[in-house]
């Protein structure tokens, strides 16, 4: 298949074009640098117009939502780098001669808001603050392609792990010098998965002709923040006795902050049901591929 992509050069974005490439399909990612050298393979484009039809899109730009403090300018540079994108892809599939076949756009567990251990699946009612309205939107507008005759599906994703990059990375540096422990009280769920569970999860969907509407990026089994901590310090040898009070993360982040305080107990029911299988189901699992270190 010809596939746009949308925040292709991205931590998940780059992972996605290799596995694509490698099932032979042509990989066209839309970038404001067109002008780099992309990977072997790898089309740049910088506009919608310089593309001609495509069979897949997977949409996965998005200005980083922990990349500091959420002052006014900064939701708006959010929800633009989001539902502008997805308004673009939108008008543009529009003066195609054949839309796209399917749109895997991205959303993230933020939908469902700061909750408690309950097990969240994709039925699960919507949450109010900031993270959660921007979800809404964003889904909202990528659910209008189902008009113009394209299957879409929303990916809500949850805190994606690997070696060189995402959260993980930003986690590694305290934790290895024995530095590291748990956000708050520890208590807030983190609903997980391995960055080549959530790429498998994206192809699985590309090529289920069946899948559509809201699919969750979660990893079977969340935990909190204390065992995911504990966890993480095991692997690495490390004690995790030294706790960040929440006070602290909200001067130096202000309402961002919520993102490490609270959380969500999400379970990725749709995948499962239709027949999705984990490579990593677990933390443990996963942080040990990761780290190449067998449990202590």
């Amino acid at each position: 298949m010809d596939i746009l992509i949308t925040g292709g050069t991205g931590f998940i974005g780059q992972r996605l074009c290799t596995a694509l490439l490698a099932q032979g399909h042509r990989v066209n990612v839309l970038t404001r640098s067109p002008g780099r050298t992309p990977p072997h393979g790898v089309q740049y484009i910088g506009r919608l117009d310089d593309l001609g039809p495509v069979q897949a899109v997977v949409n996965l730009a998005g200005e980083p939502l922990a990349a500091g403090r959420w002052s006014p300018a900064r939701k708006q540079v959010l929800l633009d780098s989001r539902l502008g994108t997805t308004r673009a892809l939108l008008a543009w599939m529009q003066t195609l001669p054949a839309p796209p076949q399917v749109l895997v756009s991205g959303s993230a567990i933020g939908y469902y808001g700061p909750r408690d251990a309950t097990a969240l699946d994709e039925a699960a009612c919507p949450g109010h603050d900031f993270a959660a309205m921007l979800c809404r939107q964003w889904e909202a507008q990528a659910l209008q392609a189902q008009a113009l005759g394209v299957r879409t599906c929303v990916l809500r994703t949850g805190i994606v792990l690997d070696r060189d990059g995402g959260a993980l990375v930003r986690m590694l540096p305290p934790f290895r010098m024995g530095l590291g422990g748990p956000m708050g009280d520890g208590r807030q769920w983190m609903s997980w998965i391995h960055r080549e569970d959530l790429v498998g999860m994206i192809l699985w969907l590309l090529a289920n002709g069946q899948a559509q509407g809201a699919y969750n990026g979660t990893a079977p089994v969340a935990v909190d923040n204390a065992a995911f901590a504990r966890t993480l310090a095991r692997l690495l040898g490390r004690p995790a006795l030294l706790t960040t009070p929440a006070f602290v993360l909200r001067l130096a982040f202000g309402e961002m902050a919520g993102l490490l305080l609270t959380g969500q107990n999400v379970v990725p029911t749709r995948a499962l049901d239709g027949g999705f299988r984990f490579q990593y189901p677990t933390l443990e699992s996963a942080l040990e591929a990761i780290l190449g270190a067998p449990a202590r």
